[in-house]
């Protein structure tokens, strides 16, 4: 069984995953931004997944990280 000390806290696109890492940063959370696209096209490889970012949090900031992917998400969609 693997365990690991992160947690994936959001995976969507590119521009709502800049404003949650601006909004986890401004409370002092700083995650880690995974983005498999952007690897594979430095690889050489083509991307079906270009622009879907995924963000994870420390396990100890879990809890605070969702509540501000929930309010981001809640804002963004709003204000659509």
């Amino acid at each position: 069984m693997s365990t690991t000390e992160y947690t994936k806290v959001y995976y969507g696109n590119f521009i709502l995953a800049i404003r949650i890492k601006e909004e986890l940063e401004h409370v002092g959370i700083i995650p880690i931004i995974k983005d498999e696209g952007e690897s594979q096209r430095l690889a050489g490889y083509a991307s079906l997944n270009q622009g879907i970012q995924e963000i994870f949090v420390h396990n100890d900031e879990l809890e605070t990280a969702k509540a501000i992917v929930t309010r981001v998400e809640a804002e963004m969609e709003s204000a659509s």
